[in-house]
């Protein structure tokens, strides 16, 4: 476990919060590909625009969400290598026609789909780890993505 905060750019995710989120993905490990289906479903129902963005197989497109995400979720305990992953994928995401906006409909997919998969574990303190996470990784993929990284 990081011993340390992780801070950038005002967002924060305490050492608690981090373990909290490795310790609830790897209960989510064993239902990946249903996590990606629960996913993109509730995104495409948040905006059905986004369907666009998607020309390949969904399948595959699942397994490398839950492959992205897990690698960020273990790469929080070394923030220095994951950073410029992070803000890689950020810039990507431009050229596949992503928007800043689109980042809270992904936000509100991703927790929904948590919600759902770990079902009864669950709770509020687990959602705010995940949304403090998701808000910094976001956070440096949008700066990334306009050319502002730190």
């Amino acid at each position: 476990m990081s011993t340390n905060t992780i801070n950038y750019n005002g967002a924060t995710v305490s050492p608690q919060q981090v373990e909290l989120v490795q310790e609830s993905f790897i209960k989510v490990v064993p239902i990946a590909s249903t996590a990606a289906e629960i996913f993109y479903n509730k995104l495409f129902e948040i905006d059905p625009e986004l369907r666009a963005l998607f020309t390949g197989d969904m399948r595959s497109q699942g397994r490398k969400l839950m492959s992205m995400i897990g690698a960020a979720v273990n790469g929080l305990n070394n923030i220095g290598t994951l950073l410029p992953i992070v803000q890689d994928l950020g810039r990507r995401h431009v050229e596949y026609g992503v928007k800043d906006e689109q980042y809270n409909t992904v936000a509100t997919a991703l927790l929904f789909t948590l919600e759902t998969g770990l079902g009864a574990d669950w709770n509020a303190e687990l959602k705010d780890a995940w949304t403090a996470v998701y808000v910094l990784l976001s956070s440096v993929m949008i700066d990334a993505a306009h050319g502002l990284e730190n």
